[in-house]
């Protein structure tokens, strides 16, 4: 004799869970919720330390700006000397103002020699 029992189908064409998978479910949905929680309360007191930090960091700016615009300070190093493969004298020449240097842009279709030799504005 055939069972007259049918079998429920869920929606998805399946059949229907048993109560012991819907309970592991369950617990592993809460565990998500504990595990994403706990990332979330760990984010909030990254961005408050952030924010306190950057707090203390925009005032001590402020006490520094504040600092320097009541003396005027010597530059903390002093500026660089480079030295020069010149002599003096040629370093202290002047040049004459009708002295043109060369193009500034060499396309290739031009002469490259008129290119880089100086001309003289008359």
């Amino acid at each position: 004799m055939r069972s007259t029992r049918q079998r429920s189908v869920a929606p998805n064409g399946g059949e229907d869970p048993t109560l012991q998978q819907v309970m592991e479910t369950m617990r592993a949905l809460q565990e998500e919720m504990a595990a994403s929680r706990a990332n979330r309360e760990r984010i909030q007191a990254d961005l408050v330390a952030s924010q306190a930090m950057s707090e203390e960091l925009r005032k001590d700016l402020q006490t520094r700006a504040s600092d320097r615009e009541g003396t005027d300070q010597e530059p903390v190093t002093p500026p660089r000397e480079f030295p020069t493969l010149f002599s003096q004298e040629i370093v202290d020449a002047v040049l004459p103002a009708t002295l043109v240097g060369p193009k500034v842009t060499f396309t290739g279709t031009e002469d490259p020699e008129a290119h880089l030799r100086p001309s003289i504005r008359r």
